[in-house]
């Protein structure tokens, strides 16, 4: 009995199906994560509201996505919604759930980035008469994206990954394409392999991306550290 046919791998390798199929993990990915910062950023502003009817619902928000399963999450929504008169779509589904999902993790990397802001130059900036969106987008976040960034771009890297969880739902990622070509041509080992490289691939791709990334917004503040030192001298 033959194990390992090279000749099936290879040629799936390059198979268009399964090149579609990384295609919808990425813009799944894009969309997913666009969608999850934007409801993050309100969510953590929410959370560090004084107010308590405000921010305790987001506090329940992320308590109760980061707690249950992306899996439970995505099942609720594509098949328990329509009990209840809401019908979605496998892609309406997978989206919406894996934005909520990790909007969860994503309010709690972007709350504590502007924690991580000293209060004291929160405090200089009121007291300069600067309004609180001001103060927000001239002070706060270019100090917070600094501290934001590394833990985003690892969401992104998991997130990449986790799509392959939609495929529970019909979603025609890179997973469920694959599994669908092993059930028609039996080759497992190959047709995995093959899946495993192309995820392989994409998330080392992301990875050299984040570094530039972090490069370009780490370098004023060597450059800002490097000329107060000289100062200083």
């Amino acid at each position: 009995m033959q194990v390992w046919s090279w000749s099936g791998f290879f040629d799936y390798l390059t198979n268009p199906y399964i090149m579609e199929g990384a295609l919808t993990t990425l813009w799944l990915t894009a969309v997913s994560i666009v969608g999850g910062l934007i409801l993050g950023f309100i969510l953590a502003l929410m959370r560090l509201s004084p107010r308590r009817l405000v921010s305790a619902p987001a506090g329940a928000y992320v308590w109760l996505f980061r707690g249950t399963p992306l899996l439970v999450q995505l099942i609720v929504i594509y098949t328990g919604l329509p009990q209840l008169g809401i019908r979605l779509s496998v892609v309406e589904s997978a989206l919406i759930g894996l934005t909520l999902n990790e909007a969860a993790y994503l309010a709690e990397i972007v709350r504590s980035g502007i924690l991580a802001v000293p209060q004291g130059q929160v405090r200089a900036s009121r007291a300069l008469g600067m309004r609180e969106a001001q103060i927000m987008r001239y002070i706060v976040m270019p100090q917070a994206l600094r501290i934001i960034i590394p833990p985003l771009g690892n969401s992104v890297n998991g997130l990449l990954k986790t799509t392959s969880v939609t495929s529970v739902i019909s979603m025609e990622e890179l997973l469920r394409r694959t599994q669908v070509l092993i059930q028609e041509k039996f080759m497992v080992l190959e047709l995995f392999a093959v899946a495993a490289i192309y995820y392989l691939l994409i998330t080392t791709l992301w990875d050299l991306v984040q570094r530039r990334i972090e490069a370009r917004f780490g370098r004023a503040y060597q450059q800002n550290g490097a000329g107060a030192e000289s100062d200083q001298r």
